[in-house]
């Protein structure tokens, strides 16, 4: 993680806990540090949950029943970039994610993202974890 990502994840880390502390949710608390970080909503919730990479794909594996085949920390920067660069993430990876955040699905995308997925995974998604 470059120095600037990992000082932006250590005040969102710091912030997050503030917010929790205070009642906030983890989709409200997403939404504040997006006020001051231009980032994805699903990098956000990493960020408002106060993860790194490392302890995601970690968590990630072990709701999966996985080794590292699963997912790696770069796979997950790249759907953290997705739709601007990277890859779009799988329903079941986005299912997987809300579980670990605490969050729904649908709440981990943009409205036009979620419009970039058929029909049916818009249903899944919307249905929640």
């Amino acid at each position: 993680m470059s120095g600037t990502g990992y000082q932006t994840l250590l005040d969102c880390r710091r912030r997050s806990r503030y917010l929790r502390q205070h009642g906030f949710t983890i989709d409200q608390i997403a939404v504040i540090l997006g006020l001051d970080h231009p980032a994805t909503p699903l990098r956000l919730y990493r960020y408002a949950a106060g993860l790194t990479a490392a302890q995601v794909v970690e968590c990630f594996h072990r709701l999966a029943g996985t080794n590292g085949a699963g997912l790696r920390e770069s796979r997950l920067y790249d759907y953290e970039n997705w739709p601007q660069a990277g890859r779009r993430p799988s329903v079941f990876t986005l299912r997987l994610l809300a579980r670990i955040y605490a969050a729904q699905p649908v709440g981990l995308l943009t409205a036009e993202v979620l419009a970039s997925y058929p029909a049916h995974d818009q249903r899944v998604l919307r249905e929640g974890g």
